[in-house]
C-alpha cells in the first residue's frame, strides 16, 4: 500500500466510510448513498489504499471500524460538517442579492435601536429591503410573527415556546417629575411618589400592567389622575406640571430639559427581545439581519415560555 496519498481522497470515499460506520454493513450503506454495494466496497478500499491503513474490518457479522478507522472517522465527520457549513454560507450569499426583511416593532425600538442597525445592514446588503410595521402593543407584534405577516418581531412580553428569541437589551423604568417639584432627597420614596398626581398609560397597556403589578407586589397602589395612550403626550404633560409618570427610559426619550428623572425606589425593567418562529423556513435575508443585530448588540438566547415565567 502507498502511504498518505491525501490528494487522491474523494468525498464519495469519506461519505462511504461514515455510512458504513453508522450502519454496520456495506449493503445498507449502499442503500443510503443510493449506489451499488460494490461501489461502497470500492470506495472504502480506495480510501484505505490512499491512507495506507485498514479502516474497516469485514466479516460475517458485518463491517466494523478498526481502531485507526475510528480515529479517522472523527476527522472525516468534522470535514463533512465543514463542507456543509461552506455550502450554507454560499447559499446565504446567493440569497442576499435581493429580498426583504419584514419587522414588527414598537416605537421605542423603532426610534432608538432600528435606525442604527438598518443603516449598518444596508451598507452590507444594499439590495435588501427592510419593511417596518409599528404596533402599540406587544400582542399585535407577536401575532404578526405567528401569522407570517412579518419575519421577526421586537417584543417585551414573555413569549411561548413556538418562538426562538434573543434578548436585545434591558430598559429601566424611571420616574418623571415636573421641573418645579422638589423631592426631599435624590432617592425618591414611595410615600413621596404617592403624593403626586399620576399620569399613566391606559390600564390595558402592557407597560401600565407591568408597572401596576410591580407596585402591587411591593404593597403599593397607584391611582391614575390621567390615562394617556402616547408616551410623548405623557412626557409633555409632566413637563407642564400636570403630574408625575413612570415610563421605560427609551419610551420617555428624548426628554425635555424641564422634566426631572428619578429612579424608582425599587428598580423595574423590561426585557426587549427579538423573536422569530422556531420551526419556520426563513429566507437568508432574515438571518443576515439577525446576524447584524447580534453583531451590534450582544444578544442572549432566550427560550423561556409563558408557563415557566408564570411559575417563577
Amino acid at each position: 500500500m502507498r502511504v498518505n496519498n491525501l490528494d487522491g481522497i474523494k468525498l464519495s470515499q469519506l461519505r462511504s466510510l461514515v455510512a458504513v460506520a453508522e450502519l454496520g454493513n456495506f449493503s445498507e450503506a449502499a442503500l443510503r448513498l443510493e449506489v451499488s454495494q460494490s461501489a461502497v466496497s470500492h470506495s472504502i478500499a480506495a480510501l484505505e489504499q490512499e491512507l495506507g491503513v485498514i479502516l474497516v474490518s469485514r466479516g460475517r457479522h458485518g463491517a466494523r471500524l478498526t481502531p485507526v478507522g475510528k480515529l479517522v472517522l472523527n476527522h472525516v465527520q468534522d470535514m463533512l460538517r465543514s463542507l456543509e457549513a461552506i455550502g450554507k454560507e454560499a447559499h446565504l450569499a446567493k440569497g442576499l442579492d435581493g429580498g426583504q426583511v419584514r419587522i414588527a416593532t414598537f416605537r421605542s425600538v423603532g426610534t432608538h435601536v432600528l435606525p442604527e442597525v438598518i443603516a449598518s445592514f444596508r451598507k452590507s446588503f444594499p439590495n435588501i429591503n427592510v419593511l417596518i410595521t409599528e404596533y402599540r402593543g406587544d400582542t399585535d407584534a407577536e401575532q404578526s410573527v405567528r401569522e407570517g405577516l412579518v419575519d421577526l418581531g421586537f417584543i417585551c412580553i414573555p413569549i411561548s415556546s413556538e418562538f426562538e428569541s434573543w434578548e436585545v437589551m434591558r430598559d429601566e423604568y424611571v420616574v418623571l417629575l415636573p421641573p418645579d417639584w422638589k423631592p426631599a432627597d435624590s432617592l425618591l420614596t414611595w410615600e413621596e411618589l404617592a403624593t403626586y398626581p399620576m399620569i399613566m398609560p391606559h390600564a390595558n397597556d402592557h407597560c401600565s400592567m407591568l408597572i401596576r403589578n410591580h407596585l402591587a407586589s411591593l404593597g403599593q397602589t397607584v391611582q391614575a389622575a390621567y390615562e394617556i395612550q402616547e408616551d410623548s403626550t405623557i412626557v409633555s404633560m409632566v413637563g407642564r406640571g400636570l403630574g408625575a409618570a413612570i415610563l421605560p427610559r427609551l419610551a420617555a426619550e428624548p426628554l425635555p430639559p424641564t422634566v426631572q428623572v428619578f429612579q424608582l425606589p425599587v428598580p423595574l425593567e423590561r426585557i426587549i427581545q427579538v423573536a422569530i418562529l422556531k420551526d419556520a423556513l426563513h429566507p437568508p435575508a432574515v438571518y443576515a439581519f439577525l446576524d447584524k443585530l447580534k453583531e451590534m448588540y450582544q444578544l442572549k438566547s432566550r427560550h423561556t415560555s409563558r408557563a415557566k415565567v408564570a411559575a417563577q
